[in-house]
């Protein structure tokens, strides 16, 4: 598809919005704020993960085009109070990625990944000023997913482990101090520790170049999956949940799970 013809529909878009927002628009439309959107916005930017998640790319192809909207609609609300607007906005993010891309628009080097990363984050702390390599991190993103940017960061200023080795020991060795907190039987030790736990499980996992925030919802949908599957079975013998044993229940889970890894490795 030629750029013509995308730049034409991006401009319908904008104009759609703007009708929507005008006087003889939308009432819905009409009240909304920049806070009143945000539930929604969180909620598209999570179907979009469900979408990948699911490999389920027809679904994907509509959830990109509902965050596209509430892009849209965010910057016709900020038009609207003369704040800025979408323009404003493509030529921000267009002179930000040229900037902040040194080894491809400019005299840097990256070789790899990780030094093209550390040019972006050396840029955005550059730019913003901020006292700390940490800033930056959202307060308000997931603990799991803020735990892996925080050590991102660090790691990009060399304050790292040198191998992954290192951090399996550092792992055994916060699970020994929780064991020994629950002893102690105080909670907020307990609490500290529980942390300390989970901060290393994202350290190994970032070693390993996995998400810890997708793995854990990965491992939530194979418990969901499996447990839904129990209820099934029990149906099919005419029990239920509450009238069965947990003997029972392991029984029929541990099947569920033989057949999930012979499906696994069927289609590798």
């Amino acid at each position: 598809m030629d750029k013509k013809t995308i730049s034409k529909k991006f401009i319908d878009l904008l104009e759609i919005v703007e009708k929507l927002r005008g006087p003889d628009g939308c009432p819905w439309d009409q009240e909304q704020t920049h806070e009143t959107l945000l539930p929604y916005f969180l909620e598209e930017a999570y179907e979009v993960m469900e979408s990948i998640d699911g490999k389920d790319w027809d679904t994907l192809e509509e959830e990109l085009g509902d965050i596209l909207l509430h892009v849209v609609m965010q910057a016709q609300i900020s038009k609207e109070n003369e704040r800025f607007n979408i323009y404003d906005s493509l030529n921000n993010v267009n002179k930000k990625l040229i900037r902040r891309h040194p080894h491809v628009f400019g005299d840097k080097k990256a070789e790899a990944s990780f030094h093209a990363k550390q040019n972006w984050e050396a840029a955005k702390h550059k730019e913003k000023g901020r006292s700390s390599r940490l800033d930056g991190v959202p307060s308000t993103l997931p603990a799991l997913l803020q735990s892996q940017r925080l050590q991102e960061k660090a790691s990009f200023v060399g304050f790292d482990w040198e191998n992954i080795d290192d951090v399996w020991n550092k792992m055994h060795e916060e699970i020994d101090e929780l064991r020994k907190a629950r002893e102690s039987e105080n909670i907020d030790h307990v609490r500290e520790e529980i942390g300390d736990v989970l901060f290393t499980i994202i350290n190994v996992s970032r070693f390993l170049g996995v998400s810890g925030e997708d793995a854990l919802r990965r491992a939530n949908r194979k418990f969901i999956h499996r447990f839904q599957a129990i209820e099934e079975e029990l149906k099919l013998r005419g029990k239920t949940i509450d009238d069965s044993s947990l003997e029972e229940m392991n029984e029929i889970w541990d099947t569920i799970k033989k057949d999930d890894l012979i499906s696994l490795s069927n289609s590798q």
